[in-house]
Order: C-alpha cells, then structure tokens, then sequence
C-alpha cells in the first residue's frame, strides 16, 4: 500500500471511531485477538480498521458474551431445578407457564428484543453520519414513549386479563390461577421495554457485558425470593413466590445495564420529540419487526396451548424440555447474533454488501459448528439430562420420560433456530423487516397446522416436531429471499462445513453415549453416580467432537482455536 493510502486510510479510522465513541476516551481501540486468515473472517470487516482487528473485535466480543450468558444460562438451569422441586410439573406449575408466556408474547410485540431490533440501525445510522446530537434525542425520546405507551398497556391487560387469559387455557389447566398470575406478571412489560432501548443503546456502541450477564442475576433473584416467600403461601398459592420473584429479578435486569450507560458517550436529554422524522423511521421499523419476532413467540405459545389439550401437565412440560434447549442456544446463537447485528447494521449503512454477506455467512458456519454437536449430545442423553436437572421432589421418572420425549425433538431445531436468529437479523439490519415478517407468519401456520395434525397420535413429542417443522421451513425461505437480494452466500462452504460437522458430531453422538452408558451401569442412579456419568459422557464427547473438527481442518473451528491461544497468551502474560 502507497505512503498516501496508508494515511488516508488511517485518517478514516479515526474519523470513523471519533463518530462512534466521540471524545471523551472511551474508545476500547483495537483488540488484537486472532488474524482473520479466512476469506469468512476478513469479511468482519468494518471500515477503517485492519481484517486482522476486525475479526479480532468480533470473536472477543462473541467468546466474552458467550461466557457470561454461560452463567447466565446455568443459573437458569439451577432456578428450573429449584422450580421443579417446588412445583413438578402440576397444574400450578402449568398456569403459571402460559401466564407468563402471554405477557412474554406481548413483551416480544412492543418491548425488548422489537425495539432493539428497529432502533439499533437507525441509531447506527446517525452514529455513522456523525450526528450524535441527533442520535442521543432520537435515543431519549424513544425512552420515554415506550414508557408510557407501555405502562397504559400493562393497566389495559390487567383490567381485561379475566377475559383474555381463558381464550390461552384448555379446559385441564386451572384457569383462575392462570388469570391472577398473569395480573401479577404483566408489570415486567414496562421494566423490558425500557430494557430494550437500553441495551439496544450499549450494543450500538458494542458493549455486550451487561446485557450477557444480567440475566444471572435474573435468576439468582428469582431462586431467593422463591425460597423467602414459598413458605407463606400455601397449596398452589404458593406459585405466587415464583411470581414475585420474576418482577424483583426483571427489575433488576433492567438496573444493570443501566448503570453500564455511563461508559459510553450517551447522555439522557429531556426530550419528547415523538413528532421527529428518525423516531417515525424506528416506529415504521417496529412494525414489521414486532409482527415478526411475535409471531416467532407466539409458536411457544402455541404448544402451551396445544399442550393444554394433552394434560394439565403437558404445557410444564414442554416448557422443561424448552428451558434445557434454550441452554446451548442462548449461549452459542444468540452471542453470535447478538454480537454480529450491530456489524451488519453498520456495513448496510454504508451499503458494504459483499462484507456484509460473508460477515453473515461466517456467522452461519459458526453457528452449525456449535449448534450441530450441542444437538447431537441432547439427542442421546436427553434422559439422563433430564433426570440429573430436574427429578426431584415433586418430579417423577414418569415426567422424566415425557420431558425427555419433549427435549429430544427440540434438539432437531437447534441449528434451524440459530440460523433462522442470525437471518432474521440480517434483514433487519437491510432494514427490511416486512420479509422476515411474512415468513414468520407462514412459520407459525405451519405449526399451528402440524401441532393440530401431530398432537393427537403423538402428544408431546408432536407438538415439539410441528416446531421444528415450521423452523426448518423458514430458514429455507428465508435463504432463498436473501440469495436473491445479496447474491452466493457461501452455500456450498455452508453445506461442506456442515457435512464435516455432522460427521463429528455422530462422533461425540457415539463417545457421549458410549461413556455414560458404561459409567451409569457402574456407578448407579444416585446423584453423584448421575452428575459423574453425565459429565463424563458430555467431556468425552466435546474432546473427540474437537479432535474430529481439528482433523478434518474446519476453517471456523481454527478461528476459536486461534483465539483460545490468543486468550491464554494474554492471560499468562
């Protein structure tokens, strides 16, 4: 490269980085942490910077997010355990699911995950374009608007929930309690909204930690005000402690990325400008994109609903199997989703398409290098992971096989989920939301049709199926929709990696397996004998399944490899 590029491309850096992070030294700089050696790494590529810090920035971000929602996940598990002694999967147990999944369902159409998605790549946008004033009243004013709009709507579903909740509750669920407990959740809209902006603000400017780490503290408040309170209720009554607890930990998932506002340069204006141009740009966003992403939770929906046909228990039960699922995924695709949007948003601002599609197309191949294995370790030990996590107290072996039933048809969907995450958000960041939109509502005909035809014969297990179904369905439309809008997406890279993926993983399939089996005959079912087999099954598995992708030479898996090493050089140093 000539003297005279070297300069121009440096003097672009900086203006680059004084948009974003202006100054006020909050600029993290460059994080040198693994070369980007593969055409799918170079394409991180954000302009101004090297490949090499590109990817670098990224795989960090993506390892550190991954870490934390590891936690995150993990207390999760421990809060399900704690859930399951209490309340096994009772009617109680199942009230409380679909009171919870219904405000969840309207959290997703006007809070949280909605908002991000429709605020970050117009607030990107005016970051990119140097307007931070700009940025910070569109910023300020939104906060204030999904406040109130949605605290007149938590007190519209409060005063009508006697009457909307029944329309969710088959007849074998208890229906009173399902209203009350609904009364008593619907509160968390307006503490995720404002959640939803906020971290939507962080991620802008890359900063993931608090959003990855709150919800361990999510969980860890729930399981404490669970134990306090349990105790002073009775009978069913006492799935109001678990209530209570949901409102204490989401208040405090709301105060924790707040506080991490003050490292970046945003400042809170006393602005209401909902008349503005920008806030009508993210408010049309939201439109789609709230039809979009409820559409996707109302298919969780859907299978309390269809559960709710089966048994007073099925609905309990599919949201147990759904709990373990979540596991691998919220720490694998969605720290790869998570991560990656605010990337995509900014090459579709500055119309970098070519970068942008092998961005998402290296985001698609570690998303099947992770997912493909955590599926195939849930397909063989789906009971025994089920045992050891929940069977206790109030959970029989009885719900143990139906549960574990429940799991190993969610295990089908992992990778289709992950993929289908990081699609979605690559429309959203073309802002083109209308797309995802109208494939999520096939999606959820889809399974709506397939639950209807599957629960019957098949009960749990079908209802599950219908999901996994319709998931798969929708990441193939979707790639159609994008390979005509962005041209190759690497599909034939995707389907070899994905080839040589599947043949380690049946790998880890056998090794997981073969290890549990000999150690459960050995060391019998008491819990130590559980935890040790099960673990030793499940490291088996990872340390051949690692051999298999380092043999067979996966370009993605030496981009973590590489990291690793870079992670514990600077750790050692």
């Amino acid at each position: 490269m000539e003297r005279g590029e070297l300069d121009q491309r440096l003097q672009e850096e900086r203006q680059a980085r004084e948009r974003l992070y202006g100054n006020r030294g909050l600029d993290p700089g460059p994080v040198d942490v693994v070369a980007a050696e593969d055409p799918g790494a170079e394409a991180l590529a954000v302009a101004g910077e090297s490949a090499h810090v590109r990817a670098g920035r990224l795989a960090r971000s993506t390892a550190l997010f991954s870490l934390a929602t590891s936690f995150s996940r993990i207390a999760g598990l421990v809060r399900e355990v704690f859930a399951a002694a209490y309340f096994g999967v009772s009617g109680a147990m199942s009230a409380f699911t679909i009171a919870f999944q219904v405000p969840n369902l309207v959290r997703s159409l006007f809070a949280d995950a909605a908002i991000q998605a429709a605020f970050v790549p117009v607030f990107t946008e005016q970051l990119e374009k140097g307007n931070k004033r700009e940025a910070f009243r569109l910023a300020s004013t939104l906060i204030f608007l999904v406040t109130l709009v949605l605290t007149a709507l938590t007190a519209l579903f409060i005063l009508i929930a006697p009457v909307l909740m029944p329309l969710f509750v088959g007849s074998k669920v208890p229906q009173g309690l399902t209203v009350t407990l609904s009364q008593v959740l619907f509160p968390i809209l307006v503490m995720l909204g404002t959640t939803g902006m906020v971290v939507g603000i962080l991620n802008s400017y890359d900063r993931f930690g608090a959003f990855a780490i709150s919800p361990f503290f999510w969980n860890v408040a729930i399981i404490a005000v669970l134990v306090a309170l349990a105790p002073l209720f009775h009978g069913d009554n006492r799935i109001y402690a678990y209530a209570i607890g949901v409102l204490v930990g989401t208040a405090i998932q709301l105060a924790i990325p707040t506080w991490d506002l003050r490292h970046t340069p945003f400042r809170l204006l006393r602005v209401f400008d909902w008349r503005s141009l920008e806030v009508r740009r993210v408010l049309l966003l939201m439109l789609p994109v709230t039809l979009s992403l409820g559409l996707i939770n109302f298919n969780l929906l859907i299978n309390s609903i269809f559960g709710s046909l089966v048994s007073e228990h099925a609905p309990a039960e599919i949201d147990k199997a759904f709990r373990i699922y979540m596991l691998p995924q919220g720490i694998f695709s969605v720290a790869v989703t998570t991560v990656v949007f605010p990337t995509l948003a900014r090459l579709a601002a500055r119309r970098e398409y070519d970068d942008l599609r092998a961005t998402m197309a290296n985001g698609m191949r570690q998303i099947v290098l992770l997912l493909v294995p955590a599926a195939a370790a849930i397909l063989v030990l789906s009971v025994p992971m089920i045992r050891l996590v929940y069977q206790r107290g109030e959970f029989t072996p009885g719900d143990t096989q139906v549960v574990a039933t429940a799991l190993f048809w969610f295990a089908f969907s992992l990778p289709f989920n992950g993929l289908f995450l990081l699609l979605t958000r690559t429309f959203f960041s073309l802002q083109r939301p209308w797309v995802p939109t109208a494939i999520s509502g096939v999606n959820l005909a889809i399974t709506a049709i397939a639950a209807l035809a599957l629960y019957r014969p098949f009960g749990v297990g079908g209802i599950v199926a219908a999901t996994v179904i319709a998931t798969a369905a929708s990441v193939l439309a979707q790639t159609i929709v994008l390979r005509r809008q962005l041209g190759r997406l690497e599909l034939g890279r995707l389907i070899w990696t994905t080839l040589r993926v599947g043949a380690a993983a049946a790998a880890l399939a056998g090794a997981s397996y073969g290890v549990w089996n000999v150690l459960d005959t050995a060391l019998g079912r008491g819990l130590g004998g559980q935890v040790i087999s099960l673990t030793a099954g499940l490291a088996a598995g990872a340390l051949v399944y690692a051999a298999a992708i380092i043999l067979l030479r996966i370009p993605e898996a030496e981009q973590i490899w590489r990291l690793l090493r870079r992670e514990g050089a600077d750790a050692s140093g």
